[in-house]
């Protein structure tokens, strides 16, 4: 490999979070992910009975709810360190791997239907999508345990895929042609990874093959897929796209892993230009990707929000970090991870939403597509196996190691600012940073830092792109020239007891809606959406009143009332006397009340087109 990331997750760090993230982990792990094997045995039972009379019904997504369940569960892993999880993860691997036929097969359909892209009842079927999170989930447990049977279990499943489809187009054997593209192309991503850990040749030969496969065409000459590689190069918007469905994102990414392995620069190309399509043209104002779970070109489209939409935007923003070490990118997965995120989730833990709208209620999953449940997985639906990502992708993109520009040496890079303790290795020697805040409720950061012996390093902090007046201090001398929208960079021999006080500009930040939400504006504070619940208030959602935007007066509430309580609580008032209370998007409509985002204020100004240079949302005066 010739192409090196500019930013890596370290393998070494440690985390031992507070807070909100911290409670939410805790109730994920507790109520979801420890209970699911238990209550939903069926999570792995249909592998067992794949060969077995009569035959279960099963929606066709239903091999990827193990590895989805497994991919959640280690990254949630590695933010915890929970003990009891861990050893429940084991057992999980352990029986999954079992249940993988002599040929390398680990999906629950029939012999004659595997890998084909049909089931016995003439139906479609996503058999190489589950594969492929299996690969992901087995791959990721190996990388955090070096459990070398669960690394066997994925080479055997890259080896069924080589076998089947490896140079077998004169055979009439693609992976294209099993049909459900954007889903049944995802592998080429699971492959490249394998690629990466094993050095065999035909993982990286099927992985070139695939994304070759993107350009395919039918008889017709219509497009079987999305033609990534090609659109992305021609600078074709996302949603204009042959497959602007939210899977797509995972075969988008194989393509990312073969520009790291091969210095392909169109894949890269095409990536950087698919990802910043979906920013200026597809991420809502909560954070959450897709509208009725695809692309549309349009932030303002009421369709549904996905749940798994939402992780796969989150999945490929953590890529586009490492890729470009752009602190933008960074304050994406701020934005997505503290608004629909955690929004996405109850506060006890135990369920998800399939849609997280910007106005609208919350539902469970389990309500919402209660079709997908079966005998043995009552609860178990794509959501509800994929919404804990969200939460332990955290792990990815909170603390990094690399340089912010290619001549200087690594340093540590510190995205995610809340209450905790974060630690890793960096030059030589261990490092721990423990940051006393309120963070995201309140501006001020004070970060200690801590190496295990005094060391030469460079601690990068992003400073966010709303962040416009930020302030710094080192040791109590004030840092000079601190700019929003990228990373301060400090190099010094760092030793223990130095201390680090930032405070960030909370003034409110807006968003001024168009299309659909012309005539409404969204408010920030710091990454904070705010949010109108009828809980907090005495006006129901279609009499909210109108608030002038200029001199907004902002103090907190304490919530006295019925838990669950909301993180943030403030009452605006307007300088006619006119007020409503308004909470954190992650809070809002938990006890099932109706909520809004897009609010109605008087002289916010024109709305401005998102692009890289020029931010749709600005500071109010």
């Amino acid at each position: 490999m010739t192409t090196k990331p500019i930013f890596t997750r370290p393998i070494s760090a440690r985390y031992e979070l507070e807070g909100a993230a911290a409670d939410y982990l805790q109730a994920v792990t507790e109520q979801w992910l420890l209970p699911t094997p238990a209550a939903n045995p069926a999570i792995l039972e249909i592998f067992r009975d794949r060969d077995r009379q009569p035959q279960r019904d099963m929606v066709p997504w239903a091999g990827e709810f193990a590895g989805k369940y497994l991919t959640s569960g280690v990254q949630i892993l590695r933010l915890t360190g929970d003990a009891v999880l861990r050893r429940q993860l084991a057992g999980f691997v352990a029986q999954f791997i079992a249940l993988q036929d002599e040929d390398g097969y680990l999906g629950p359909w029939s012999k004659a239907c595997r890998l084909t892209g049909k089931n016995s009842r003439g139906g479609g079927t996503w058999d190489a999508w589950g594969h492929y999170h299996a690969m992901l989930g087995l791959l990721l447990w190996h990388e955090d345990t070096g459990d070398r049977a669960a690394l066997e279990c994925a080479a055997r499943i890259g080896d069924l895929l080589c076998h089947k489809f490896l140079g077998q187009r004169r055979r009439g054997r693609r992976l294209v042609d099993t049909g459900s593209t954007e889903m049944n192309l995802a592998p080429v991503h699971g492959l490249a990874l394998l690629y990466r850990r094993t050095k065999q040749e035909r993982y990286l030969q099927l992985t070139e093959q695939i994304v070759g496969e993107f350009a395919a065409m039918d008889r017709k000459g219509l497009p079987l897929a999305g033609d990534y590689l090609n659109t992305g190069v021609a600078g074709q918007p996302f949603h204009e796209t042959p497959k602007p469905r939210w899977e797509s994102l995972h075969p988008v990414m194989g393509m990312l892993e073969l520009y790291w392995l091969t210095d392909d620069e169109n894949c890269r190309t095409a990536f950087e230009h698919i990802w910043w399509s979906i920013v200026e043209n597809d991420r809502h104002n909560n954070g959450g990707f897709s509208s009725g779970e695809k692309a549309q070109g349009n932030p303002y489209h009421p369709g549904a929000i996905e749940t798994c939409c939402t992780v796969a935007w989150m999945a490929a923003s953590v890529e586009m970090l490492r890729l470009t070490g752009d602190a933008r990118v960074a304050d994406e997965l701020e934005l997505s991870t503290l608004n629909s995120g955690l929004g996405l989730h109850s506060h006890s833990g135990r369920w998800v939403t399939y849609n997280t709208p910007m106005d609208g209620v919350r539902k469970a999953s389990a309500h919402e597509i209660v079709f997908q449940a079966r005998e043995g997985s009552s609860e178990l639906n794509c959501c509800s196996v994929n919404g804990p990502r969200a939460l332990g992708m955290i792990s990815d993109w909170a603390l990094m190691t690399g340089a912010t520009h290619s001549t200087q040496k690594d340093g540590l890079i510190v995205n995610w600012y809340g209450p905790g303790k974060m630690q890793a290795q960096v030059a030589g020697t261990t490092v721990t940073l423990v940051q006393d805040t309120d963070y995201p409720v309140e501006p001020s950061v004070v970060l200690r830092v801590t190496p295990k012996r005094a060391t030469e390093f460079a601690l990068c902090l992003r400073i966010p792109g709303w962040s416009q007046r930020t302030r710094v201090r080192v040791n109590g001398e004030t840092v000079p020239g601190v700019k929003a929208g990228g990373y301060l960079r400090l190099d010094r021999r760092w030793k223990r007891g130095d201390k680090v006080e930032l405070r960030f500009d909370f003034r409110l930040h807006h968003w001024v809606g168009e299309r659909e939400c012309k005539g409404r504006t969204s408010l920030y504070r710091g990454p904070l959406l705010l949010t109108y619940d009828r809980r907090f208030n005495d006006c129901d959602p279609d009499d909210v009143p109108v608030l002038e935007a200029k001199k907004l007066r902002l103090h907190r509430v304490e919530w006295t009332g019925q838990a669950p309580a909301p993180e943030l609580l403030l009452r605006c008032t307007d300088t006619k006397g006119r007020q409503l209370t308004l909470c954190d998007f992650a809070s809002a409509g938990e006890g099932g009340s109706p909520y809004r985002t897009w609010l109605r204020l008087r002289h916010v100004g024109r709305a401005r087109r998102f692009s890289r240079n020029n931010p749709l949302r600005t500071v109010l005066s």
